[in-house]
């Protein structure tokens, strides 16, 4: 059974796959954001020149993107050096409650731009 998991690749991945993997997944991770911040810009520009309607979408993706590898980084660092008396990164709590508070308030601007745009929800 064993045989039949490795030939089909489903493996544990050893240091340097784990590391190849890291570096693409991060190269994938700024690929996102660096396109996502210029189809906001794109979309800004496009409603500031022809007066068109705002695409939140984009921005949405960002803001998304951003939040969630902040909260992923936070929640593993904490995780990592969980039992360890040395480390200051076992309370993060200004951490936590600065992004709890950029979360909220760019859920209430999208609301707001939501009902300034005249989306019904």
């Amino acid at each position: 059974m064993k045989e039949i998991w490795q030939k089909m690749c489903l493996r544990k991945a050893d240091e340097m796959e784990q590391f190849i993997l890291f570096k693409a997944q991060r190269n994938a991770y700024y690929f996102l954001l660096f396109s996502l911040l210029i189809w906001s810009l794109y979309e800004s520009y496009q409603v500031f020149a022809y007066h068109g309607r705002l695409n939140l979408l984009p921005c949405l993706l960002l803001v998304v993107a951003v939040n969630i590898q902040s909260f992923s980084q936070l929640i593993l660092t904490r995780n990592a050096v969980k039992d360890d008396e040395d480390s200051y990164e076992t309370g993060p709590l200004a951490k936590i409650v600065l992004l709890v508070c950029v979360v909220v308030s760019l859920i209430a601007t999208v609301v707001a731009a939501l009902v300034l745009v005249g989306v019904k929800i």
